[in-house]
């Protein structure tokens, strides 16, 4: 059951923060099993008195993790007992970069000329809603290097990409307009807009992305406002969008007056092959909006983001931003700032190129030879996530389950459903885990596999299972 919450309205940490740390302890200690309903959030509004975007974002951030899932029209669910961890746990359920991969040192020495420069009083002051502004021109300045900025586009910093989800939605789809998203998707991306009212549908997602053969007919019968894609290295599946798809996407998009939204948050992330140009850079009308982030990069508790679009579109998710929360953490953008004009970006990135090349061979390899007769698995060449098609009848959540007990953890593909069911499949997560563990954790799932399929065919054989002894 929910804990008794405690939270302290003068405290520094933000209070949906201070929500979000006495859920998740109540889950990992145990307090909260898997499968408890946890009260919706207007009747938890009303019982603690905070408002429900404070208790949404808690909910994010527990999603996020894994530890919570959201079911429309019937609220929200502890899925802990699939993911808790205890320290010896292998866990492919975290979408994130190592902690051990974060340049510390370089940071710290960063915050310091941060604070220490001439500009740090007025760092420290309120600031626009727009994000600090030697960012905002920094960030400019560099996707009009690359071709993804034209003359008449503006940028927004936000506070990470699903800022900029929520914003979105708030401008662009409040009214109940259909939304496009991909399926399997990101649970926060497609969260985002089922809670403002959004008509999502489904976009089947293939080894190559988006099925472009069945889109046609989607925009033709569902008549979206929107289509949000992520074409590199998309969450879950680590699948990329080849050129000519992402050319003929934006030409159908044009014909049926949709906008379309670009996730890029993966797209710094590439470990070999040659790099896709992004939808942004293709759209010869502009009118295509680009999302990225230092979130995987560099530091996701920082939470800088940012939107690049027509300035009129721009211009309407500001004003959103600015009754949001009024102004922006100009403290994290200028460290993030700096870290970047250092040349410490630069040298971090190179390393978690390195580093993630390593994992996701390690992966890759441990796939082909760990999964059972009959699986299939995406090859990406960057990014965090691979995912599997177990072979039927094998049921993804309930091998989470016996996986967990054997201390490795993965999230089966119900929790990235939109309108297919994803009953057989499932995301590895592999960038938070070293190439050892990668290869370990494989090979216990595998054996976990291997053994229910076999348990699979004797049944369907009608022959009896071997006595347990």
């Amino acid at each position: 059951m929910l804990p008794r919450l405690d939270l302290d309205p003068q405290s520094a940490t933000p209070l949906y923060r201070q929500l979000h740390e006495q859920i998740r302890s109540a889950i990992l200690a145990g307090g909260m099993a898997d499968g408890d309903r946890i009260p919706p959030t207007r009747e938890l509004a009303q019982s603690i008195g905070l408002n429900r975007a404070t208790i949404t974002a808690a909910f994010d951030v527990l999603e996020s993790e894994g530890l919570i899932r959201r079911e429309v029209g019937r609220g929200s669910f502890v899925i802990g007992a699939v993911t808790q961890e205890t320290p010896s746990t292998i866990s492919f359920s975290a979408s994130r970069p190592s902690e051990i991969m974060f340049p510390l040192d370089e940071f710290r020495v960063t915050c310091r000329e941060v604070i220490d420069s001439d500009d740090a009083a007025q760092i420290l002051q309120l600031g626009p809603a727009s994000g600090y502004g030697p960012l905002r021109r920094h960030l400019l300045n560099e996707a009009r290097k690359r071709g993804t900025a034209g003359e008449d586009d503006d940028i927004l910093v936000t506070s990470g990409c699903q800022q900029a989800f929520d914003l979105i939605q708030r401008v662009l789809a409040a009214r109940g307009e259909t939304v496009l998203i991909e399926d399997p998707v990101y649970p926060g991306l497609r969260n985002a807009f089922l809670r403002g009212g959004a008509r999502v549908i489904g976009m089947p997602v293939g080894r190559e992305g988006v099925e472009v053969d069945a889109l046609g007919a989607l925009l033709e019968k569902e008549k979206p406002r929107l289509m949000v894609l992520t074409p590199n290295f998309q969450n879950p599946t680590g699948s990329t969008l080849p050129v000519e798809s992402r050319r003929t996407i934006l030409t159908l998009a044009r014909r049926a007056g949709v906008i379309v939204v670009e996730n890029d948050l993966y797209g710094e992330l590439r470990y070999h092959g040659a790099e896709v140009p992004t939808m942004k850079r293709l759209d010869e009308s502009g009118e295509t909006i680009l999302l990225g982030s230092f979130s995987k990069i560099a530091f996701p508790g920082l939470r800088v983001g940012w939107a690049i679009g027509p300035k009129h579109i721009i211009a309407r998710l500001t004003e959103a931003k600015e009754a949001s929360d009024l102004h922006s953490d100009q403290l994290s953008q200028a460290v993030v700032l700096r870290f970047a004009e250092s040349g410490r970006l630069s040298a971090h990135r190179g390393k978690m190129l390195t580093a993630g090349a390593l994992r996701l061979k390690a992966a890759l390899v441990a796939c082909g030879t760990e999964l059972p007769s009959g699986s299939t698995f995406t090859k990406p060449e960057g990014g965090m996530n691979v995912w599997v098609e177990l072979p039927r009848p094998l049921d993804a959540s309930e091998l989470a389950t016996r996986a967990e007990r054997e201390n490795v953890s993965f999230l089966p593909g119900r929790y990235f459903a939109v309108t297919r069911p994803q009953v057989h499949g499932l995301r590895l997560s592999f960038a938070g885990l070293t190439p050892e563990n990668i290869r370990h954790g494989l090979s216990i799932l595998g054996l976990i596999f291997r053994t229910e399929q076999q348990r699979a065919q004797r049944r369907q054989s009608g022959e009896p299972a071997p006595a347990l002894v």
